[in-house]
């Protein structure tokens, strides 16, 4: 058996709620009349009626209780009379001698005789309507059954003036009915309409295109508050298939090189064209080029997982500094560069060694290799309240503007010409932003075109709560 589509399944929620509301209705315009009209005019009858047979209690059959007959008479919708003889309602009396009918039956009777008051509700044959009446036996002085007051009304009187209640009853319930019914249908053409581009969207994206948008009106809905989530996960899907392609080719492409260059030269050695020495010299840096290249992205794929573990201790971060710069200063003196050094030799951070050394080693290999001969590179670090802040500064050309969101990114070099020349993944400063982002640290680069280029990073300087948000 075939499913029921979305549409329909609302369509049929709808006619249910419709059905519900409209029983619903029914139920309460029967209640209306039956249980508060109808009931309160037979309280009021009985009322009238009891008042006179008292006043035929208290007077018996004489002038001033056939004065108040005849005043209830003329003042109210009912018709009201008085039998010395129950057995004349038995026998359809007064109303039309000549009816064989009988206006109330052999049972109530019995109930009048026993001195019960008889509510009863039927058709009489002579008006051809339903009456509401009211039989009230009534006793003299000495307690003694005397005769029974009858106070009837034809129903078309107790209906007459509910029709008009029941008819803007009716018609508004008919209106909201109809409202339900056009506001649902709506919305359900809405949701069908939005679940359908989803569904066309999504299939879209197994197919690899991500550029397909749901479309967003202004109001504030649900469902244009999902119809945004979506984009925005079109959107993140879109980059991150974007980075995968980027990274991929780039990834290829640094591999390829140096792979290209072993190949090439170790032929070249093989059929004696190239110097055995050259050549393995060549084969050597690429070999190591290669090395360092596998190296970092191995330490971006685990410092980009959640569960990679850091090992937490307090580090005498200006002696962590001083023993990095040791490490390189040859390679400053080769190229001609300057180290200046202001450090607060006091300062303590919380963190992982090796991963801090890392960050300061990449952050000096970045400003000496942009840092031209016979110009310094500055390395300062001081204490501002509860962080560390290291600034590695050069002298290079800068950094233009709209480079500065990128520099953290995997492969983005500023000088597109400086792959094979100076060396360098590529990925430097793409694993110092995610190892300060395990410190719960923050990473950034301030710079200007010929003005050379600041690294800030900050560190706190107290334990690291494991459980914080990474900043």
């Amino acid at each position: 058996m075939k499913p029921l589509s979305i549409k329909k399944k609302v369509l049929f929620l709808i006619l249910v709620v419709t059905g519900i509301v409209a029983a619903s209705a029914l139920a309460l315009t029967y209640y209306l009349y039956q249980h508060l009209y109808v009931d309160k005019q037979i309280d009021s009858l009985s009322l009238q009626g009891k008042k006179l047979a008292q006043i035929y209690h208290q007077h018996g059959k004489d002038t001033y209780f056939t004065d108040r007959i005849k005043w209830a008479n003329d003042s109210s919708h009912a018709n009201i009379i008085f039998t010395d003889d129950p057995m004349e309602l038995s026998s359809g009396l007064p109303f039309d001698t000549n009816t064989n009918d009988n206006l109330i039956t052999f049972k109530e009777r019995q109930k009048l005789l026993q001195g019960e008051t008889v509510v009863l509700i039927r058709e009489h044959s002579q008006f051809h309507q339903d009456i509401l009446g009211i039989a009230i036996p009534v006793f003299s002085s000495k307690n003694e059954l005397s005769g029974t007051i009858f106070l009837s009304m034809p129903l078309s009187d107790v209906y007459e003036p509910f029709v008009q209640i029941r008819l803007t009853l009716g018609i508004s319930i008919l209106l909201i009915l109809l409202l339900i019914f056009f506001i649902g249908y709506k919305s359900s053409n809405q949701v069908v309409r939005t679940i359908n581009q989803m569904k066309e969207i999504a299939m879209e994206m197994e197919s690899g295109d991500f550029s397909k948008r749901m479309a967003v009106t202004k109001n504030g809905d649900e469902l244009n508050q999902l119809s945004r989530s979506f984009n925005k996960l079109s959107s993140t899907l879109e980059k991150v298939e974007q980075h995968r392609r980027e990274f991929l080719a780039n990834v290829s492409h640094e591999l390829r090189t140096p792979l290209s260059y072993m190949k090439g030269y170790a032929e070249g050695i093989e059929e004696g064209i190239i110097d055995q020495k050259k050549g393995m010299h060549i084969i050597q840096d690429e070999a190591a080029r290669l090395s360092r290249l596998v190296h970092d992205l191995l330490d971006l794929a685990q410092l980009e997982g959640d569960s990679y573990p850091l090992t937490m201790e307090p580090i005498v971060f200006a002696q962590l500094i001083h023993d990095v710069l040791d490490q390189m200063a040859f390679i400053a003196n080769q190229k001609g560069i300057y180290l200046k050094r202001t450090l607060d030799e006091v300062c303590i951070v919380y963190g992982d060694s090796d991963r801090l050394q890392q960050v300061v080693r990449n952050l000096l290999d970045n400003a000496i290799h942009y840092t031209p001969s016979g110009k310094s590179v500055s390395i300062e670090l001081l204490v501002h309240q509860d962080k560390a802040e290291l600034r590695v500064t050069d002298e290079g050309n800068g950094i233009p503007e709209e480079d500065l969101p990128h520099v953290s990114e995997r492969f983005y070099r500023v000088n597109k010409a400086r792959t094979r020349k100076d060396g360098g993944s590529g990925l430097g400063l793409a694993i110092v932003y995610q190892i300060m982002k395990k410190h719960h640290g923050t990473f950034d680069i301030h710079s200007e075109a010929e003005c050379g280029t600041t690294a800030l990073i900050q560190l706190p300087n107290t334990p690291i709560d494991e459980d914080l948000p990474t900043i």
